[in-house]
């Protein structure tokens, strides 16, 4: 009678401990959600990409694109023009409007500034965000420009960072990077607005 009761015991508390999630089973389903909660953790942010067509202004025959992608909270930027006289530095910056209607581009309204800093070099000291700097033109008109920033995003509620809606302006001069509060960087050649794709 003893022996009978005691394998109904341990028959009883294996039967449990299998119930609970232990022995093989149990350790499968474990592991299992152990690797879904590692994929998920390590799954990548999504993907968001915003253009800016550049087209020309003040008379010239300024053309291009802007491509902002923003991936794992970092904003790549890819800038390409054709049609940029004269060769040599011209000034880009990003400007506070996304309005390239006025034939001077006057309408995209200043650097686009949302930190208050004095206008400057890009990561030296203090700099708008809007402060791209100059981009190499040659001798056939092209120039191509790159850079990466964790200070932009693409959308978002972060108005001190959303660059959507804003206007990418090239400028007849380069950059000085010290005159307040525009690098004396001439006229505005080029213009387009920031949107999201």
């Amino acid at each position: 009678m003893q022996r009978l009761l005691l394998s109904f015991l341990i028959g009883s508390s294996l039967l449990g401990l299998y119930a609970c999630g232990g022995g093989e089973n149990g350790d499968a389903n474990h592991t299992d959600m152990m690797e879904h909660r590692e994929t998920i953790s390590q799954a990548p942010t999504e993907k968001k990409t915003a253009i800016a067509m550049i087209g020309s202004a003040s008379g010239s025959n300024v053309a291009g694109m802007a491509t902002f992608t923003e991936e794992n909270g970092t904003v790549s930027l890819v800038l390409e023009l054709k049609g940029v006289t004269p060769p040599g530095s011209h000034a880009v910056h990003l400007h506070e409007f996304g309005d390239c209607n006025a034939p001077d581009a006057s309408s995209a309204g200043s650097h686009w500034n949302p930190t208050k800093q004095q206008h400057g070099h890009w990561g030296k000291d203090a700099f708008h965000l809007g402060d791209i700097g100059n981009i190499e033109i040659a001798a056939d008109g092209t120039g191509k420009l790159t850079m990466s920033t964790d200070a932009w995003s693409v959308g978002g509620s972060d108005t001190t960072k959303n660059i959507i809606g804003k206007s990418i302006i090239v400028h007849e001069k380069s950059d000085d990077f010290m005159t307040q509060p525009t690098g004396a960087a001439g006229g505005r050649i080029g213009c387009g607005v920031v949107q999201m794709q």
